[in-house]
């Protein structure tokens, strides 16, 4: 066993190692690590971040619990989350963060699967959790919040972190389930803390940072990502406990970085005081966890004067690809691999495509995950003999290296034998004024297997000319691709990412024809 490959000491080697303040944070430990609003819970220095986790340490091991348990979260986004992650690291515990949207039957599964030693909860959703808990014998049941449960103070701050290997589980996260149950997926130390140094590398990242931070602490781009890449540079995060336009215009001309999904750079886009003012100390905005459509990058460029950076990746894989920090950012795709990261594009032989082709993405490298949990067979079926994971993304790779992503490969249609992929039309149906934002589905047809169909948000109120829309796309996309129908709704179903559920679309329009 060695504790060079806790993912806690990865982040705070410095500190660790206890070198003089004026080399800086965090070895200058009364630097500012967390600010948060008034009322939002305590701001943090990176001292208090250390001496809070191992108090979280030491009454999670008291309480019986040894490396290796899971310790299942449903939390509001406060900054004791964050201490109480980094508790978990330093004492070798699986951290199994929960969607706060989860209910009870969802809730139910998760805790079955992941048999926690320990849960966690706000008020709001204490009841569910309490009541799992207890039918299922877990003892360890915490009330995070203004008033905790437990005394944390009571707890001594010193804490030697527990040595761990690098495959040992930091945390257990879940697929979103739109195919099948949801699998566990198994993230190492080794993982995280790679992905975290790629990052912090690839933009750029110092202790001089200010991160804006109004992303959800369940999901990779807040808590891996975003998180991670301001503890491992020693950066101070903004913590705002969602995202908010009126807050984050407010603390905009403070900040030098952003992260964000698409709906969060519209949302602004619609505020007209966002401005090249604002953003005048600005360096970087992140975009992730969903498409980016090539009208928003372009107005947002032209608003503010910054290019937002696209990046991809997913949960069993952290980060993959990154537009460059300098250098050509194109709309529409994700960029280049990642540095130790290895991308390729494979046919139905899972044989490498050359470039322009289009087929199954397949990433190798120190940040993807260790397998499923529980799943030995679905981990074998997911990986390629030389080690390459299918990501279930449908991409082509252009003649500079750049990726773009097409769709998911259970999106793709197959209509009269035919491959039609979604991306390719929504891109042609962006494109028309009259259409904000649009998904391609396929559903069943009698005659073709499945039929093209689109669902869209018009740009402005009232339903959009169906006939229309076919006509402006005629001579755009050969007949196979071409939509049966055009059917315009005023949004279109996301989760808490932003990502659009296909899947609730393909079941609410499975009669159609």
């Amino acid at each position: 066993m060695s504790d060079n490959h806790n993912l806690f000491q990865a982040f705070f080697r410095q500190f660790l190692e206890n070198r003089q303040p004026e080399n800086h944070s965090p070895a200058d430990r009364n630097r500012t690590a967390i600010r948060t609003l008034a009322g939002t819970g305590p701001s943090y220095r990176y001292r208090d971040l250390y001496e809070e986790s191992g108090r979280w340490a030491n009454f999670l091991t008291a309480e019986g619990l040894k490396p290796g348990d899971r310790v299942s979260v449903q939390i509001d986004k406060c900054s004791q989350g964050i201490t109480l992650y980094l508790g978990c690291l330093r004492a070798g515990l699986v951290y199994h963060p929960l969607n706060t949207a989860y209910q009870y039957g969802e809730l139910e599964y998760f805790i079955d699967n992941a048999q926690p030693t320990a849960v966690v909860y706000s008020a709001p959703y204490a009841n569910n959790l309490h009541r799992l808990a207890e039918s299922r014998g877990i003892n360890c049941r915490l009330l995070l919040g203004p008033e905790h449960s437990v005394d944390l103070h009571s707890y001594e701050p010193a804490f030697k972190t527990v040595p761990t290997d690098a495959g040992d589980i930091a945390a257990l996260l879940y697929s979103s389930g739109t195919t099948g149950r949801p699998k566990g997926i198994m993230l190492s130390h080794a993982n995280l803390a790679a992905n975290a140094r790629a990052l912090v590398a690839a933009w750029a990242f110092s202790d001089t940072d200010i991160l804006l931070h109004a992303l959800p602490m369940f999901h990779v781009h807040g808590l891996f990502v975003a998180l991670g890449c301001a503890l491992m540079s020693g950066a101070q995060l903004v913590y705002l406990p969602k995202f908010d336009v009126d807050q984050v215009l407010k603390e905009l001309p403070a900040a030098t970085v952003m992260m964000g999904v698409p709906t969060y750079y519209t949302r602004l886009l619609a505020e007209p005081r966002l401005s090249r003012a604002l953003c005048r100390n600005m360096r970087l905005f992140v975009s992730g966890s969903a498409p980016l459509l090539a009208e928003t990058f372009k107005a947002f460029e032209a608003r503010t004067g910054h290019t937002i950076l696209e990046r991809y990746g997913m949960t069993e894989t952290n980060m993959n690809t990154s537009n460059p920090l300098h250098g050509k950012r194109k709309p529409g795709s994700v960029g280049l691999p990642l540095p130790g990261v290895e991308v390729r594009i494979a046919g139905p032989d899972r044989q490498p495509l050359a470039a322009g082709e289009v087929g199954d993405l397949q990433v190798r490298g120190p940040n993807v995950f260790k397998g499923y949990w529980q799943m030995p067979e679905k981990t074998r079926e997911d990986f390629t003999a030389d080690g390459f994971f299918n990501t279930g993304d449908i991409g082509v790779i252009d003649t500079d290296g750049y990726i773009s992503i097409v769709g998911r490969s259970k999106d793709m249609i197959i209509s009269g034998g035919l491959n039609v992929y979604p991306k390719e039309v929504e891109t042609v149906l962006d494109s028309l004024a009259a259409i904000r934002e649009s998904a391609v589905i396929g559903v069943p047809h009698a005659d073709f297997g499945e039929a093209v169909v689109a669902v869209v948000v018009p740009q402005a109120a009232g339903a959009v000319d169906e006939q229309a829309v076919l006509a402006a796309i005629k001579g755009q996309l050969a007949n196979f691709k071409q939509p049966k129908r055009v059917i315009t709704v005023t949004e279109l179903p996301r989760n808490t990412m932003g990502k659009i559920q296909k899947n609730q679309l393909r079941e609410n329009y499975r009669a159609l024809f």
